[in-house]
């Protein structure tokens, strides 16, 4: 919106120009995004006690947690507010990557949404929206988006899986293939994210850190020159998700202000969809899903210990973990809450050091 608005003023005062830069952009949108995180947060957690609208704890979960019972949740609504609210401002609204991630964050999140009113009005951790109608939308979704993002396609590099750390190795995936894997990779992270999204700060700062990279990514992908030289596919038009992968940081940030142990507000499932669903499109828009499965690999090892834990106990009756998802298990094992956040997040930083240095060494 402010885009069409800066590019007429320029005509009468040059400066006005700046905005058209993506770098500039992308820096303007953080920015935004998190003073709407820092300002409307504090309002948000006001109005969510007056309402009682707080955190429900399992009752089997660490008893570390009891303690956070009431803690307003559903925060989430704050991040996918301010994202769409920011994106819309300093993105290009006639890109077609731009509409669909935010499309898709919008739809995870009112899912999400749903799922967080139904528990509190019930009162009851675990008994939201039912597992099988929860999965049911994300799959609607998730489909919707990875068809919609294949018939749009321009080109053979849109719809061909990249491998990582091989310039010359390109996989046709058809018309099959490229839907079931934006399918998994947009589904799949969602629920990864959510998993992950157990413990004060845990899940926003990774997301944080991914997204700072798919944005660089996005970038460089949607750069001629700089896809060139790095012998990565180029991807017109995508260097735009930088700007939304600006919003989605400068949210994250703000709301990590109060999220961080302990914890004034949680961001509940309304948030952690969203985000998880947002990462996932954006990492097939810019077509390097196998890079952001290594920069994400916190999110899948939280998901893949579940997996674990649950697939074991039905074999043998036995558990692998003291409880699932890992952190779960760390905790149980005597680590204070602060010293795993932490060190996840480190894990993290390092998992997208990794997932960037794949652009170069090919």
């Amino acid at each position: 919106m402010l885009l069409w608005l800066t590019d007429y003023l320029s005509q009468f005062l040059p400066a006005f120009g700046v905005f058209q830069y993506l770098t500039f952009r992308t820096m303007v949108s953080a920015g935004t995004a998190m003073f709407l995180s820092l300002t409307l947060g504090p309002m948000l957690i006001r109005k969510l006690s007056s309402h009682q609208i707080g955190e429900v704890v399992r009752e089997d979960g660490p008893s570390s947690h009891q303690s956070k019972a009431g803690t307003p949740t559903m925060g989430g609504a704050l991040i996918v507010v301010v994202i769409l609210t920011t994106t819309i401002l300093w993105g290009d609204l006639g890109s077609r990557y731009v509409l669909i991630v935010l499309s898709v964050t919008l739809a995870f999140g009112a899912i999400g949404w749903i799922d967080d009113y139904v528990k509190i009005s019930r009162s009851t951790a675990g008994h939201g929206l039912s597992a099988k109608w929860k999965y049911f939308f994300q799959s609607v979704f998730g489909f919707a988006a990875a068809v919609v993002l294949y018939r749009t396609a321009s080109s053979a590099v849109d719809t061909a899986l990249i491998v990582p750390f091989f310039k010359a190795i390109s996989i046709p995936l058809g018309t099959f293939g490229f839907i079931f894997l934006g399918y998994l990779i947009i589904v799949g992270m969602s629920n990864a994210v959510n998993l992950t999204d157990g413990l004060d700060g845990l899940a926003i700062m990774p997301t944080v850190i991914v997204s700072a990279a798919l944005g660089l990514i996005a970038y460089l992908v949607g750069n001629i020159e700089f896809s060139t030289y790095l012998q990565i596919p180029y991807v017109p038009g995508a260097g735009e998700l930088s700007v939304f992968c600006g919003a989605l940081i400068g949210a994250g940030l703000g709301f990590l202000w109060f999220n961080a142990y302990p914890a004034q507000i949680f961001m509940g499932d309304t948030g952690s969809l969203a985000l998880g669903s947002a990462i996932g499109t954006v990492g097939v828009m810019v077509r390097h899903e196998i890079v952001l499965l290594i920069m994400g690999g916190l999110f899948v090892l939280e998901a893949f210990s579940v997996i674990v834990q649950v697939t074991a106990f039905k074999l043998t009756g036995k558990r692998v973990f003291r409880m699932a998802p890992i952190h779960h298990h760390f905790e149980l094992k005597g680590w204070p809450e602060p010293k795993i956040i932490v060190r996840f997040w480190i894990i993290t930083l390092m998992l997208v050091m990794l997932g960037l240095s794949t652009l170069k060494l090919r």
